[in-house]
């Protein structure tokens, strides 16, 4: 299944929350939720995924990248400039003119 899908399991730490996200085989995106600023921000920095909202959700704008960790997304990044890395090859000619 592929769309919105919203999963709510229970925890008593953070430290759990942490551990149940990141053993998903999933990692596209996560909001965390909380009054406690510091603790989100924490939990944000620990859990696997490749975008992480606090306290709502926002599809970002051109310039952010996008994409997945685990087996979610692509393999890479869309958007910003990650996405150059992911659609270019780097290439050096040299020319001698005489």
């Amino acid at each position: 299944i592929f769309g919105p899908v919203v999963a709510v399991l229970g925890f008593d730490k953070p430290e759990e929350a942490i551990r149940i996200a990141n053993e998903s085989e999933y990692g596209l995106a996560a909001t965390i939720w909380s009054r406690d600023i510091n603790t989100a921000l924490k939990v944000a920095g620990s859990v696997r995924a490749g975008t992480v909202a606090v306290n709502g959700y926002s599809e970002g704008d051109i310039t952010t990248p996008f994409g997945g960790f685990h087996t979610s997304g692509f393999g890479g990044r869309e958007k910003g400039l990650e996405a150059f890395d992911q659609y270019t090859e780097l290439k050096t000619v040299w020319i001698t003119l005489r």
